[in-house]
């Protein structure tokens, strides 16, 4: 059964949201600019709990809402994107991996007018994106933080890359599956017409 959604903007979940979207310039200033790692991690982490508490929100006060749905992967695709920008320029992570990632979402996106000759704009978010995503932000801070010297960036290091491989495998095979699912629905649904 599909939640409720609200007609309302100004929702806390919403709130939410933006703010994690407005905290992205902030990070990549942190990460090139005066290279405050520590305070980038701190952005990182305030933007992953309110990711988790915007949609914990959402659901559990009703809240969900259209622009919720277009907002919240918004604002994961923006993290990944300054990230690996980020991290990239700053030589933490190779380009090819800086380059592989928005490539996936490059992909998707050209998928979206075939979905809209079916009345669609986008396909519902399935487990394995949630979990791709969550992978890579979690994989992110870890190779910010193995960036430094000593055991513990030794370990960040490790699980950061862990996570990296990981989430990058997951974040492909869901753009893998979404292209599948968006073939099954060009196979099964007739057109909609245009007025």
């Amino acid at each position: 059964m599909p939640e409720p959604r609200t007609e309302r903007l100004l929702t806390v979940p919403n709130i939410l949201s933006l703010v994690r979207i407005a905290l992205v310039p902030l990070f990549l200033w942190l990460v090139l600019g005066p290279q405050l790692d520590v305070a980038a991690l701190a952005v990182l982490v305030v933007s992953g709990v309110t990711d988790y508490l915007d949609g914990k929100i959402a659901r559990s006060l009703g809240q969900t809402s259209k622009l919720g749905a277009i907002l919240d992967p918004v604002a994961d695709r923006l993290y990944i994107l300054a990230v690996v920008i980020g991290l990239g320029l700053r030589d933490i992570i190779p380009w090819w991996l800086a380059i592989i990632l928005p490539l996936r979402d490059v992909f998707l996106f050209s998928l979206v007018p075939f979905l809209r000759t079916r009345g669609f704009s986008a396909l519902p978010v399935h487990f394995l994106g949630k979990a791709a995503t969550a992978g890579l932000l979690y994989a992110f801070p870890l190779l910010l933080l193995g960036d430094g010297t000593g055991v513990v960036a030794d370990l960040a290091n490790v699980f950061g890359w862990a996570f990296t491989i990981w989430g990058v495998g997951l974040y492909w095979w869901a753009g893998v599956l979404y292209a599948f699912q968006l073939r099954h629905l060009l196979a099964t649904m007739p057109p909609v017409r245009s007025t």
